[in-house]
C-alpha cells in the first residue's frame, strides 16, 4: 500500500480551495449585486421599482427623461469643472507641500505635517459654518471657485501625506544631480521628480477626484443658484415631500458612476505602487 505523496508547501487541498473559491464568489456576488440592481432599477421606467419582482420589460424612458427634460447635462458640466478643477489644484499643492516636507528642513516643517493630520480628524459637519463664514467674506458663495478651494481644503492634508511619503522613497541623489545640472529647486522638482512620482500622483488625483465628484453636504451649502447646482445638490430636486423619482435617480447614478470609472480606469495601474510606496517611508 503506498503512502499518499505530501503537497509541496504553499498548495491547498482541492476542499480548501473549493471553499475558498466559494467564498470569494459569494463576496463578490454580495459586492456586484448593489450596483446591478441599481441598473434594473433604472430600466424599468419611471415607476418600475415599486414591483422590482414583476418582469415587465426594459425601456430607457428613465435615461431620455434625464438627459432631455432636466437640467442633468449642466449638474453634470458644473460637476466636471469643479472636480477637476479641484483635483489639479489640490495634487499641485499637495504635490509642493510633501515635496517641501521631504527635502527641505525649515522653522516648523513638522508641526505642519502635524497639522494636516489634525485637520483630517474635524468632521465635516463642524466644517460647514466656519467655511460657510471664510466663502461669504470673501465672496466665494455660490460659485465654482469657492467649492473647489473647499474641496482642496479636505483632500489637500491626507494628499500631502501620502505624497511625502512616496517622495521619502525617491533617492535624494536625483536631486544633487539636478542641482549639478543647474537646476533650481523648483526644477528639480518640476523636471526630475514630479515625472517619477507618477503612481503617486495618480492616487492623490483619483482619490481628489472622488471625493469632489462624491461630495453633497458642502455643495448642498455653498450653492444656491440652480445653474451652478453641481450633481449632489441637482439630483436632490428628485426628492419631494410626496414622492421620490427613484427610477430617474436611479438612471442618474448609473450616468455619475462613468467619470469616475473612466478615472479609475486610466489610473488602476499606479494605484497599488503609489499606496504602497506612501506607505512604507513616513
Amino acid at each position: 500500500m503506498s503512502t499518499p505523496k505530501p503537497r509541496p508547501r504553499g498548495t491547498r487541498s482541492r476542499g480548501a480551495s473549493a471553499a475558498l473559491h466559494t467564498v470569494l464568489i459569494a463576496a463578490s456576488a454580495v459586492s456586484v449585486f448593489p450596483v446591478l440592481f441599481i441598473v434594473f432599477l433604472s430600466l424599468r421606467g419611471r415607476d418600475g421599482w415599486q414591483e422590482p419582482t414583476r418582469f415587465v420589460g426594459f425601456d430607457l424612458s428613465n435615461y431620455r427623461h434625464i438627459l432631455g427634460q432636466t437640467k442633468f447635462l449642466t449638474w453634470f458640466g458644473n460637476s466636471l469643472v469643479v472636480a477637476l478643477g479641484a483635483t489639479v489644484i489640490g495634487v499641485l499643492i499637495s504635490a509642493s507641500a510633501g515635496y517641501a516636507v521631504s527635502r527641505m528642513r525649515f522653522p516648523g516643517h513638522r508641526p505642519l505635517m502635524w497639522t494636516f493630520l489634525v485637520v483630517q480628524m474635524f468632521p465635516m459637519a463642524v466644517l460647514i459654518v466656519p467655511l460657510y463664514n471664510i466663502l461669504g467674506q470673501l465672496e466665494l458663495l455660490d460659485s465654482y471657485g469657492g467649492l473647489i478651494l473647499t474641496y482642496c481644503s479636505v483632500s489637500v492634508p491626507f494628499c500631502a501625506w501620502m505624497l511625502k511619503g512616496y517622495f521619502d522613497s525617491i533617492p535624494t541623489e536625483i536631486d544633487e544631480a539636478g542641482r549639478v545640472d543647474g537646476l533650481t529647486p523648483f526644477g528639480t522638482f518640476w523636471r526630475l521628480i514630479m515625472p517619477l512620482a507618477r503612481p503617486g500622483l495618480a492616487v492623490t488625483g483619483f482619490y481628489s477626484f472622488i471625493t469632489a465628484w462624491g461630495e453633497v453636504a458642502f455643495a448642498s451649502q455653498f450653492m444656491s443658484s440652480e445653474e451652478h447646482y453641481t450633481l449632489a445638490v441637482g439630483l436632490q430636486t428628485f426628492v419631494g415631500q410626496q414622492k421620490a423619482e427613484w427610477g430617474l435617480m436611479t438612471a442618474a447614478a448609473v450616468l455619475i458612476t462613468v467619470p469616475a470609472g473612466a478615472i479609475f480606469f486610466l489610473a488602476q495601474r499606479h494605484l497599488v505602487a503609489g499606496l504602497t510606496a506612501g506607505g512604507t517611508k513616513g
